[in-house]
């Protein structure tokens, strides 16, 4: 979060980029299921790593691009993000969100679910893969970012690059959402809300973890 920039551009900027998120990694789900798979998984894939690595450089220097309720909280937890700030950001990001599906659902209401994510085998079986996609996502995010600068020119595609890859060999199973967020968005508007718990407790878990691994291997200071 920079603090030279006036709180509430901040909390405009998280919704603004949790938007793109939801619109363009949900959106490309939906077109690929109302087109007869034309943009495939590899492209779903892609779109979200891809928009991950925009939102990044376009609003990272005034909000940090959390655009993820668990990477606020892992932010929060690791004592780079103030504590005052969590709830703004969680419901700005929230909003962005179900903004994002709202559109959606009104351009193709054909569609039933809206790119919402359910785990497509048991339900252990995608917490676990969840936990362990938003521990690595939030470790290389804690390696690269630093407050609301991003460090380097390369950090951007550094993160979008761990979405897209997790999101490519994840997403068949559990849906690789990392992102409260992003899953809960599309399942309220489309009512699809079964095994919701998941998409919630798994990446807040992970990004929690995350942060004592980062501690461990770079230390506190």
């Amino acid at each position: 979060m920079n603090t030279n920039v006036p709180v509430l551009r901040t909390y405009l900027a998280e919704a603004v980029g949790t938007f793109a998120l939801v619109f363009a990694g949900t959106g490309a789900i939906v077109i690929n299921d109302l087109s007869g798979g034309v943009i495939s998984h590899v492209g779903i894939a892609l779109t979200f790593g891809l928009v991950v690595l925009a939102v990044i450089y376009a609003i990272g220097e005034v909000s940090g691009a959390h655009i993820n309720p668990a990477v606020t909280l892992g932010f929060w937890a690791s004592g780079r993000f103030p504590a005052k700030h969590v709830a703004p950001y969680i419901v700005s990001q929230s909003l962005g969100a179900l903004l994002a599906s709202v559109l959606l659902w009104a351009l193709f209401p054909a569609h039933e679910s809206l790119g919402a994510t359910v785990p497509a085998g048991a339900a252990g079986q995608s917490f676990v893969l969840e936990v362990v996609l938003t521990f690595l996502l939030m470790f290389v995010i804690l390696c690269v970012a630093i407050g609301a600068k991003e460090q380097g020119m390369m950090a951007g595609t550094a993160i979008g690059a761990t979405v897209g890859l997790e999101a490519l060999f994840a997403g068949p199973i559990s849906g690789a959402s990392m992102n409260p967020a992003r899953s809960l968005a599309p399942a309220l508007v489309s009512l699809e809300l079964s095994q919701q718990w998941i998409y919630v407790a798994a990446p807040v878990l992970g990004a929690l973890l995350a942060v004592g691994m980062y501690w461990g291997v770079y230390g506190k200071d």
